[in-house]
């Protein structure tokens, strides 16, 4: 099949699947619908919200669909009535089997990892925290279970020592657009080999990320706090508590970049300002903070921090996860 002829559902709701949706769009697909989330209040003025993929499929007189509820038959009939060749989703909800296995040529999905590690709702952001030097993307078909279906291709990229989940996001973003097309190009030629999950206890999962979860622990090795930092920057974020050594204050600190130095140390729950720079002591490393926020105030440089908040009276509070 030509790809001028291939009937495209997409399905998304952020900017990175934005990124994918114009890809697709912008080679020459036909892009016969694009469903994403309803509009919804939100900020402080509870203005009504418009997903991203909307707002991009508005643009480009593409049709919308913005179901309540994917079972409900005004949605499944709309489904029907667009007589797509085949689904593509990217960053949306879990889809129940009568829209899955609608389209005569499947629904493939694509997700933030190389799966089948990686599992679940934050792929970018628990292989960051785990320290990986590299991930990747991967399209496959969906089915019954989330994130399980057989695999069609992937794409590999490296993660650098200091950089952060936002930044691989942001890289990520274009390889899952090349690797969605050629994705597409493969199933319009239907020249392509699937291949199955391995399943074993081993495979690293990527749960969704909550606050509880989001606390710094600051008695495991520096390093790690590192990755933990840099894998939660710049959302939802990292955070402590410090509290004031005499009037018992307690602030919440969130930090969203570091670098760290392999040394001999401990961990010490007080600050060190060396001019205008932060540091903390950790098991077996160094911790350089260079950007952060305290509750009440804007995210900063530590520069810019340093300038305006008495460090040396604060310390952190509690040193592990409740």
């Amino acid at each position: 099949m030509k790809k001028e002829a291939l009937r495209i559902v997409f399905m998304g709701t952020p900017e990175f699947a934005v990124t994918i949706l114009d890809k697709i769009f912008s080679d020459g697909y036909e892009v016969v619908g694009c469903v994403t989330v309803p509009d919804k209040p939100a900020g402080r003025g509870q203005k009504i919200h418009e997903s991203a993929v909307k707002q991009y499929a508005v643009k480009n007189n593409l049709n919308v669909l913005q179901p309540e509820k994917l079972k409900s038959e005004d949605f499944i009939h709309e489904l029907e009535n667009l007589h797509a060749d085949i689904f593509v989703v990217v960053a949306f909800r879990m889809l129940p089997k009568v829209v899955w296995n609608m389209p005569k040529m499947g629904t493939f999905n694509l997700h933030g990892s190389l799966l089948p590690d990686y599992r679940g709702a934050a792929p970018i952001n628990w292989a960051v925290i785990n320290g990986e030097t590299e991930t990747g993307v991967t399209t496959f078909f969906l089915n019954e279970e989330i994130d399980t279906g057989e695999i069609i291709l992937q794409d590999r990229m490296t993660i650098g020592p200091n950089e952060t989940a936002g930044e691989v996001h942001d890289r990520m973003m274009h390889l899952g657009a090349n690797a969605v097309v050629r994705t597409l190009e493969l199933l319009s030629s239907g020249s392509f080999i699937t291949q199955p999950q391995e399943t074993s206890e081993s495979i690293k999962s990527a749960p969704k990320l909550f606050r509880e979860n989001c606390r710094i622990d600051f008695t495991q090795e520096g390093i790690d706090v590192h990755n933990f930092i840099r894998g939660l920057s710049p959302y939802p974020a990292a955070w402590t508590e410090i509290i004031h050594s005499e009037s018992g204050n307690v602030k919440t600190l969130k930090i969203f970049n570091t670098t760290c130095e392999k040394q001999d140390l401990q961990f010490t729950s007080h600050f060190q300002r060396e001019g205008k720079r932060l540091f903390l002591s950790l098991k077996g490393s160094r911790l350089e903070i260079h950007e952060l926020q305290v509750e009440g105030k804007r995210r900063m440089s530590a520069q810019d921090f340093l300038l305006g908040f008495p460090i040396e009276e604060w310390k952190i509070q509690n040193t592990s996860i409740n």
